[in-house]
């Protein structure tokens, strides 16, 4: 399966990255999300109108930017792996079975998030702001890794 896109290749790896831009734009805005609704909760409660707009804000970047796109990044990306030889037992890609691992921790955290946003949807916070803001920094860590890995190359 190596080499199997051909010339198609560019354009599968730019629409890889287009949708890794779309993921980490929601990755970044959901965790933001839950701050301000966490927020809303403790200051007008579960039915204050406020906190209603962010269950509904919440709601569509989910369904119209975070899921589809991380959807779309992991066909592309594993069709990539695949083109380079991830299954068929190419050497030298280490970096590239890393970069999967953290991938695959960003899914979770993904899934987390859509989780705690449910949690505070139904008015049972189980975080501080505080904790809430320091587990906002995972993508950004978790990203600025898989770029090193994709960019370095370095085993």
């Amino acid at each position: 399966m190596i080499g199997m896109l051909g010339n198609a290749y560019p354009w599968v790896k730019a629409a890889h990255v287009i949708f890794v831009v779309f993921w980490m734009a929601g990755m970044f805005m959901l965790p933001r999300y839950l701050v301000y609704h966490q927020e809303a909760l403790t200051s007008g409660g579960i039915t204050s109108p406020e906190a209603a707009l962010w269950v509904d804000r919440e709601r569509k970047i989910r369904n119209i930017i975070l899921t589809p796109s991380m959807i779309m990044v992991w066909i592309l990306g594993l069709t990539l792996a695949a083109n380079i030889g991830l299954f068929s037992g190419q050497d030298g890609l280490g970096w590239l079975h890393l970069k999967l691992a953290l991938v695959l921790v960003l899914s979770g955290y993904h899934g987390w998030a859509v989780g705690y946003a449910r949690k505070l949807a139904a008015g049972k916070p189980t975080l501080t702001g505080r904790q809430l803001r320091l587990i906002n920094e995972v993508p950004a860590v978790l990203v600025t890794f898989i770029v090193i890995l994709v960019i370095v190359q370095p085993f």
